[in-house]
């Protein structure tokens, strides 16, 4: 039976749900098969869900937040030496209004600082990365940019902590997202050996309610799709993330304690001719407070083909979207933000 035909229930959602990660590396298959059945229903009616007991400590997540709040302190001109406009593989610094995600809008009020897959660092054997320089000269490859140990002791060592373990926990939901797709758990193993794994450390100012009321062309980030095959967020506990249903309402993905959203993005859903869901989604901050958040959006080697599933396409079904590399699929996507910020 054609995948979309299958788990759908209501699509128009008023709740994100929240999944239990315990059995994640579980050997029982029942137990795996359960799990995986309710990762496939949030990603065929919502394309988000909140993931518990996910094994990421709250050490290191907490180290890596202390550690980006110590960065977006620094002087403007010492993060501008960073800008992620000097580089080719978008890595590096943000400043605010620097991308615009939303071409109806006129920038995103968050600045930043992106981290990703970097072929000069040495990963031990059992990290889901290894020093690899096979990737040299593909689409977004090529070594990050950091501050000066001078200027910001202690930084890359903890910001680096969680974006291991934050690959790691990724690695692990590949075969429960194949499971879920009905195909074989280690469908994605050879897709995933250099992945795409680009993280950021996002700082959102407040934003008064009524400015976004008045003029919404400007907020925390517009909405969008997200470029990967999925991301992994961790948010602090000021309320910003919405989630659009497809009744076109906001519904909001509330922090809670304990917890990740994970939300997928536009390669699944070309990979699954939609049937998983890339749902939009913004973010306003209009707290009164800053708000900071860590998302790491995990896609593909970057050479891997975004070919439809056979189960996602039929004749009624027939497949939407040309055929891309996972890698040029990504860069265009990122050159038209940065090409849209009002900077």
């Amino acid at each position: 039976m054609l995948l979309s035909n299958r788990h759908r229930t209501d699509s128009t959602f008023e709740e994100i749900p929240i999944i239990d990660l315990s059995a994640v590396s579980s050997t029982d298959p029942v137990k795996r098969r359960e799990l995986a059945d309710l990762i496939r229903d949030a990603c065929i009616n919502v394309g988000f869900f909140y993931i518990n007991n996910h094994g990421i400590p709250n050490d290191v997540i907490t180290a890596a937040v202390e550690a980006g709040k110590r960065f977006f302190t620094l002087p403007d001109h010492v993060k501008m030496d960073l800008d992620i406009h000097k580089t080719d593989n978008f890595k590096g610094y943000t400043a605010l209004l620097g991308e615009n995600t939303d071409p109806n809008g006129r920038g995103d009020l968050h600045e930043g600082f992106d981290i990703g897959w970097d072929s000069s660092l040495i990963f031990d054997t059992s990290s889901a990365l290894l020093s690899d320089d096979a990737t040299a000269g593909a689409a977004m490859t090529g070594t990050n940019v950091w501050p000066p140990e001078d200027v910001l002791p202690g930084f890359k060592e903890p910001v680096l902590a969680y974006y291991r373990a934050a690959v790691d926990l990724g690695r692990s939901l590949f075969p429960l997202f194949a499971l879920a797709l009905d195909l074989e758990e280690d469908f994605f193993k050879e897709k995933i050996t250099k992945p795409a794994a680009i993280m950021r450390l996002l700082h959102y100012p407040p934003q008064k309610a009524s400015t976004v009321e008045k003029d919404g062309s400007v907020i925390g980030i517009g909405a969008h799709t997200d470029y990967e095959c999925f991301t992994i967020l961790w948010q602090d506990s000021v309320g910003a993330l919405q989630v659009q249903n497809t009744a076109g309402k906001w519904i909001d993905a509330v922090p809670i304690p304990g917890t990740l959203v994970v939300n997928l993005g536009d390669q699944f859903a070309r990979w699954t001719n939609d049937v998983f869901k890339s749902t939009l989604h913004r973010a306003i901050n209009k707290s009164g407070v800053e708000r900071y958040s860590i998302p790491l959006f995990f896609g593909t080697n970057y050479d891997v083909l975004l070919e439809p599933i056979p189960s996602c396409v039929s004749e009624d079904m027939p497949a939407k979207y040309d055929v891309i590399t996972a890698g040029e699929y990504v860069k265009s996507r990122l050159e038209a933000t940065y090409s849209h910020s009002a900077l």
